[in-house]
Order: C-alpha cells, then sequence, then structure tokens
C-alpha cells in the first residue's frame, strides 16, 4: 500500500479538471494506474475515487468514459 498514492491522485485530478473540466479515457486511465500500482485499490484511494468520480459524473463525459468509471465503480465498490 502506497501511502500517498491517494494524495497523488487527489492532485492529480486537481490538473485534470484545470485543463479542461473534465475527464477524458486517457486521463481516467492515469487516475486508474495510480490507484493500481500496488495491485489493489485501498480505502483512501476509493475515497478519493468516488469524489472525482463524484464530480466527473456532473460534467460532460464521453459515453465510454460513463461506462468505464460505472465499471470501476462496480469492482472496487466505489
Amino acid at each position: 500500500m502506497s501511502d500517498s498514492s491517494h494524495l497523488e491522485l487527489a492532485f492529480k485530478s486537481i490538473r485534470i479538471f484545470a485543463n479542461d473540466g473534465t475527464v477524458d479515457m486517457a486521463e481516467l486511465n492515469q487516475l486508474l494506474d495510480i490507484a493500481m500500482r500496488d495491485g489493489q485499490v485501498d480505502d483512501d484511494e476509493k475515497r478519493v475515487l468516488g469524489s472525482i468520480f463524484r464530480h466527473a459524473e456532473k460534467t460532460r463525459l464521453s459515453i465510454a468514459v460513463r461506462a468505464r468509471i460505472r465499471e470501476v465503480r462496480q469492482k472496487y465498490s466505489i
């Protein structure tokens, strides 16, 4: 477990949303790569990802990104 991976996720998401206000598939995959770096999604990462997903779902997302978020939510109980 990486003690700072959830912080890295939070900072990365700030940069992503500051860019254009939304998340594309490449950006979502970058976030998921950070969370999965150690092979698991811990509670802190789930909390941060949940917050990112809630924010993202209020923006215009592609159908593919919405589906991927839904899949990740189900798979990791986020």
